[in-house]
């Protein structure tokens, strides 16, 4: 795509926005604290942020892709914090991370030709699967387990959910953080840990596409961006101070809360 071309979308996604007000930015700023302090945790800030943004009037498209901003801010300042628990590795979950990356920039790519409205009925089932393993399964506390699978086995999960977060997204570090329980036999903060950086790698796989196609608000992102880094920091520190039980039942809130808000989506 031209320089051209990129400001000619540009110009013209701007032209049908509505006015956003410095009232507005605030808004969604303090909202971003929110969501990116309970992502940090138990992923699914999604569930937050994504139905003010599109309250506002703005087009999906900008929704999307401004969204994908602010996340990338949270999400890399929760796995700094991670990271500094030593709770995650960069260097050992880099090709996890690179797979997740170019999954999610072919879901954003082909996001506009398969029917998203097919997912919106699968994801609450698969969320709700999500929800009733937290619940039930033994292996969801901080113990490590044997794996049921190598890293080789569990690469093509990681890129498929890194294109579901392209392409879809609600629940991705949900599916993230249970796969690598129940596959890779990790201890949920740990999960956790890892979800976060496999999500900064989605998310920047997924904004380039859309940045590529004029589709962010940049002065709107990077604002949301400095409130979901502060929530990232709010949360990343409960997680690592309490561990699976603060992460164990607000990953069932959320799968839960998630599932609700498609399934009316998908019916209304």
């Amino acid at each position: 795509m031209s320089l051209v071309s990129i400001l000619s979308s540009v110009a013209a996604i701007a032209a049908q926005s509505p006015t956003l007000t410095p009232a507005l930015y605030g808004t969604l700023t303090a909202v971003a604290v929110v969501s990116g302090t309970v992502d940090a945790i138990a992923g699914g800030g999604g569930l937050i942020m994504m139905p003010v943004l599109i309250g506002t009037g703005l087009p999906v498209p900008l929704v999307l892709g401004t969204n994908k901003l602010q996340s990338i801010m949270g999400t890399t300042v929760a796995t700094w914090r991670y990271r500094r628990a030593g709770l995650v590795s960069v260097r050992r979950g880099l090709p996890l991370a690179l797979l997740s990356l170019i999954g999610a920039g072919a879901g954003a790519m082909l996001i506009r030709r398969i029917d998203a409205h097919v997912l919106g009925l699968i994801v609450p089932v698969l969320l709700i699967a999500v929800a009733v393993y937290t619940v039930l399964s033994p292996r969801m506390d901080d113990r490590d387990a044997p794996p049921r699978i190598g890293e080789p086995g569990y690469a093509p999960v990681a890129a498929g959910i890194g294109f579901y977060d392209g392409f879809f997204g609600p629940g991705a570090g949900q599916f993230f953080t249970a796969s690598l329980v129940s596959l890779r036999g990790m201890g949920l903060t740990r999960a956790a840990a890892l979800t976060k950086l496999l999500n900064v790698a989605s998310n920047l796989g997924s904004l380039v596409v859309f940045a590529a196609g004029g589709q962010v608000i940049w002065l709107l992102g990077l604002t949301m961006g400095l409130g979901a880094m502060t929530g990232a920091l709010i949360g990343s520190r409960l997680a690592t101070r309490h561990g699976a039980r603060v992460i164990r039942p607000l990953l069932v809130t959320v799968s839960l809360a998630l599932t609700g808000r498609l399934v009316w989506a998908w019916f209304g």
